[in-house]
């Protein structure tokens, strides 16, 4: 999983438009999940959506179909979150014979908050 960064939108759409100015060079961390906020990691790392990585990790489900079954969730819910969860980097969906596969690849990570700067994501 590459390092997520903290970055508001307005600073990632600043950034990009420069890159695209040829202004600047793309940064190496250009394709690394964003978020607006430590805020918004953790609106993303429910209680539910945690124990759904769990569940992936430990019985490695084939399908969403099997996933849904596995978690009690309906499918069109958890492919919503899978969408999300994959977005930020948590997990990566595979195409296996035109099935969808999850695997999480999410690993600890450690927060800091900082009442007076920069918040920091750190992974273990």
């Amino acid at each position: 999983m590459k390092k997520p960064k903290i970055q508001t939108l307005k600073a990632l759409r600043s950034e990009m438009k420069a890159v695209a100015r040829g202004e600047r060079k793309p940064p190496k961390d250009a394709g690394s999940p964003s978020f607006n906020s430590v805020e918004a990691l953790m609106r993303l790392l429910t209680a539910e959506n945690r124990k759904l990585l769990e569940t992936i990790r430990s019985c490695q489900p084939q399908s969403i179909a099997e996933l849904s079954a596995l978690s009690g969730r309906g499918a069109a819910n958890l492919t919503r979150t899978l969408l999300k969860l994959s977005a930020a980097g948590l997990v990566e969906m595979r195409s296996v014979q035109r099935r969808k596969v999850p695997i999480a690849t999410a690993k600890p990570m450690r927060v800091e908050i900082n009442p007076y700067g920069k918040d920091r994501i750190e992974f273990a």
